[in-house]
């Protein structure tokens, strides 16, 4: 995510060097000891000087981070939405495959993009695939298909299932001439996996 810098971390009395990691879902320091601060529990996040101050609960916390500290504190209290993450936007054509979240479809629709049941023609923009198990992997040569050249194709799985990894569904990605490109939190319990067709085959 472009979200990690070396700092100093300041909270309380305690002054300590280590990296501070600005995820999805908290924002992490880790140095002599470990400190994680769910963004839902930060009331303000101000960045003056290179340092970027968060307010949580009664605590306060500082991280010098220079010239980052601005856009982190923009990126804390203004969240890209889930479907910024995921590259939607208004008129593009999407298609919602495999397990289907019913979330994900009411987001689109709002979001104003256009949802199909078959590719067109030339393809579809973007192809979000639901995969819960390994041997729903068979299909992403069939997938990639209804993929414009320059489209994007999001495998979605459960997070921390034995029934598909990370690295078999990078694999089979991989055996059908994709490129994975990012990876992002989808929901509580599903990751999202990118992926591409490479430019020399477009």
């Amino acid at each position: 995510m472009g979200y990690e810098a070396r700092c100093t971390f300041r909270i309380g009395d305690d002054v300590s060097r280590g990296t501070a990691v600005l995820e999805h879902q908290d924002l992490i320091f880790r140095g002599p000891t470990r400190v994680a601060i769910p963004l839902k529990t930060i009331s303000s996040a101000v960045a003056d000087d290179g340092a970027l101050t968060v307010r949580f609960g009664r605590t306060t916390a500082v991280f010098d981070l220079g010239a980052v500290a601005s856009r982190w504190a923009d990126r804390i209290t203004n969240p890209r939405s889930r479907l910024d993450k995921l590259g939607v936007k208004p008129g593009l054509t999407a298609m919602v495959i495999g397990e289907r979240h019913a979330d994900l479809l009411r987001e689109l629709k709002t979001r104003g993009a256009r949802i199909v049941r078959t590719a067109p023609a030339d393809g579809s923009d973007l192809i979000f695939y639901g995969a819960s198990k390994r041997d729903m992997l068979d299909r992403l040569g069939e997938v990639k298909r209804s993929l414009k050249p320059n489209g994007a194709l999001w495998v979605i799985r459960p997070k921390g299932s034995a029934a598909i990894t990370e690295s078999e569904v990078m694999a089979a990605g991989k055996n059908v001439g994709l490129v994975d490109v990012k990876v992002v939190s989808f929901s509580d319990t599903h990751t999202a996996e990118k992926f591409v067709i490479p430019r020399r085959d477009r």
